[in-house]
């Protein structure tokens, strides 16, 4: 069981102000870039504006809460939870993930993951946190403004994690939500970073730099049929979702040779985002834990720090 974090009653303070921090997706695939989550905290890399989807946004909430314990718990010991999910949970309709335990139940005090809510909420850090909106193919931002509670910010970061086929649809004031990597930049908060006026960015991916998506087999596309048949905005999006992913790559690449991003990019991906082996999991996050250590000099000197 993790802590909530000390901040010894000051109040959080943000030290880079004018590059853009953003989280990818993945699933499980975030045990190894929780990594950097931990590693930014502990070396007091405190960054103003975060965008993270889908396991994105969980790796930017314990970021802004300073939990670096949580930061690993959340992708490596809460699998051995019971109640974390798995055939059970999904025959019963609450998915491969058990979303609603994982993320409404577990951050409360005394409870598996406890959350520590007041830091983040202190925290002059400006989250944003992306999801899609099944009805019209919306993606949609959540702010540090739709957060008032704990429970208003979990259920919102459920949303953006909830994976289509994989986990129930999230039900925020009577509209849908599935996750956020859905959205036209496939994944990655570039688009939002850029709409907020940045030209400066560190992205944290999950995908080794040789990765392109594949677009959908014929299975996968009939079977997308069947599944959201009550929402073609979904189909639509998961059918195009690699041309987005893909060409948002690209222009993070084009962003690093211009000296204008700086991309953790992992050396290799050891688990894919369905991996429920906490001894996989739990190598991935050391093997993230050795890259972001190495890397950690050249960040802060991109950073200015």
């Amino acid at each position: 069981m993790t802590q909530p974090h000390d901040t010894g009653g000051s109040a959080p303070t943000s030290n880079v102000t004018d590059t853009a921090l953003i989280f990818e997706g993945g699933g499980m695939r975030a045990s190894y870039t929780s990594a950097m989550v931990a590693e930014m905290i502990r070396g007091e890399i405190f960054v103003d504006w975060v965008a993270g989807i889908s396991a994105g946004s969980s790796n930017t909430a314990n970021y802004l809460s300073r939990d670096a314990a949580r930061a690993r718990a959340s992708f490596v010991d809460l699998v051995g939870d019971p109640q974390f999910g798995g055939f059970g949970t999904l025959v019963r309709g609450k998915g491969w993930f058990n979303a609603e335990y994982i993320y409404q139940r577990t951050g409360g005090p005394g409870q598996a993951l406890p959350f520590d809510f007041s830091t983040y909420r202190t925290n002059p850090a400006r989250p944003n946190f992306g999801a899609f909106r099944c009805d019209t193919g919306e993606q949609v931002w959540f702010t540090k403004a739709d957060t008032p509670t704990m429970d208003d910010l979990m259920v919102r970061v459920r949303a953006s994690s909830t994976m289509p086929g994989l986990m129930p649809t999230v039900t925020i004031g009577g509209l849908d939500y599935v996750d956020g990597a859905l959205g036209p930049d496939g994944g990655i908060g570039l688009d939002r970073a850029q709409a907020a006026g940045f030209d400066k960015f560190l992205v944290v991916l999950t995908r080794d730099r040789g990765y392109v998506k594949p677009a959908p087999s014929r299975s996968q596309a009939a079977l997308y049929r069947v599944l959201f048949r009550r929402y073609p905005a979904v189909i639509d999006a998961l059918m195009h979702r690699h041309e987005g992913y893909n060409a948002t790559r690209e222009e993070l690449f084009e962003l690093e040779a211009a000296g204008r991003a700086y991309l953790f990019v992992p050396d290799i991906m050891p688990v894919e985002n369905g991996e429920r082996d906490t001894a996989k999991l739990a190598a991935s996050h050391a093997a993230g834990l050795e890259q972001a250590r190495r890397e950690l000099p050249a960040i802060r000197e991109f950073l200015g720090l």
